[in-house]
């Protein structure tokens, strides 16, 4: 930092030094410059005055000044002569404040003085043509063509399809909440005389018309309280006033789980104590289940007390090691010569039902109907090729 001349001069005067206090900034900058400073003695017959602090000697003025921001080895440049600058006059010293008190009070607190930054050249402005004010409507206009190319630009995307409707009709009528009966009538002659059941290795006979063949669509094959049938189909020999004698065939499906009950009741009225049920599997699987379902509901079960004839056994008996399995799929292709188009499997049907009851279409849910409709069709023929498969070996005998 630098210290003015009025303050060297003060600095002078405070350690002692006598000499002409000139005003001119020549003298100054000669007195700034010296290496040491002379002190000269005042005249003997000089006033006295007051009474003077100790005096500094050279080296310790030599250090003052380096602490106030001069260069002490080389001079100083020439000064350039500029008008004096009024100098404010030093409030009084007290007597007893210390030597370099002055130093606390006018260097070491005084804020540095920023360095002046050297100004950037400032470039040349360039020459410009005063442009012609553009009007209202050639903005607008300019405006237009600019949404036009990023309108051009971006890529046109491709236009998702309109979802269509889903398909959720079931055919049938709704008997109930949530129930649809489904019902269908295949002309055919009925057999006149009672069926013997020797296939069964039984020695009675059945009449035709109690026979009710029954099948089930569930949510599962694992059994138990936790599976349930959602479609019972079921056919029967029935003549009909108007369309004369054949099989009838009906079906009951649950498009929603409150609908079981109702279910449950319309199946049991199908029943009567003469009905001989009919089923392939069934008495393992089927008819535990629709009990349990009935004991579940609180509702009466009707299937213990009936009579059932399971066509699985007797088939085992007599068709095993003819073919790969004697899946009913199987048995209706070689014995029965049924091909079945556009079957949807029986292990796919809970998926479908499921699907269904969350919201989806109904086309699986309805393949699921035409395979229950044809196995109990099946059911009744099977009946019929094994009674005559029975009787033929016994007359072959």
């Amino acid at each position: 930092m630098g210290v003015s001349a009025d303050k060297l001069r003060l600095l002078r005067r405070e350690a002692g030094a006598a000499g002409p206090e000139t005003g001119t900034p020549a003298a100054t900058a000669d007195r700034v410059a010296a290496p040491a400073v002379s002190v000269a003695q005042p005249p003997a017959n000089a006033p006295s005055a007051a009474p003077r602090r100790p005096a500094i000697d050279a080296e310790r003025l030599r250090l003052l000044r380096h602490q106030a921001g001069h260069a002490a080895p080389h001079p100083s440049p020439p000064a350039v002569p500029s008008p004096p600058v009024p100098v404010a006059q030093a409030a009084p010293t007290p007597a007893n404040e210390p030597v370099f008190a002055w130093i606390d009070r006018e260097v070491r607190h005084k804020p540095i003085p920023a360095a002046p930054s050297t100004p950037m050249p400032t470039p040349a402005p360039e020459p410009t043509t005063s442009a012609p004010a553009r009007s209202r409507g050639t903005d607008i206009a300019a405006l237009r063509r600019l949404i036009g190319q990023r309108e051009r630009a971006v890529a046109p995307t491709a236009s998702v399809p309109r979802a269509a409707a889903r398909d959720r009709h079931l055919p049938g009528e709704q008997i109930a909440p949530g129930l649809h009966l489904v019902e269908a009538f295949l002309p055919q002659a009925h057999p006149l005389a009672p069926l013997p059941l020797a296939f069964a290795r039984r020695d009675d006979a059945v009449d035709p018309r109690d026979v009710l063949f029954f099948d089930t669509e569930t949510t599962g094959l694992a059994g138990g309280t936790g599976t349930r049938a959602f479609m019972i189909g079921a056919a029967d020999w029935h003549r009909d006033p108007a369309r004369g004698e054949g099989l009838r065939v009906r079906q009951l499906m649950m498009a929603t789980i409150g609908a079981e009950t109702a279910m449950l009741d319309t199946f049991a009225s199908w029943l009567g104590p003469r009905t001989v049920l009919s089923s392939y599997n069934g008495r393992c699987y089927d008819a535990p289940l629709l009990k349990t379902r009935y004991r579940l509901a609180r509702r009466p079960e009707p299937l213990s007390a009936l009579d059932h004839v399971d066509l699985l056994f007797p088939t085992r008996r007599r068709y095993r090691g003819s073919w790969e399995n004697c899946r009913l799929a199987t048995i209706e292709r070689q014995l029965l010569r049924i091909v079945r188009e556009d079957d949807l499997p029986g292990a796919q049907a809970p998926a479908a039902w499921l699907h269904y009851l969350r919201g989806g279409d109904a086309v699986d849910l309805r393949r699921v109907l035409d395979h229950n409709h044809q196995d109990v069709v099946t059911l009744a023929q099977l009946m019929l090729r094994l009674v005559e498969a029975e009787e033929a070996e016994r007359l072959a005998l």
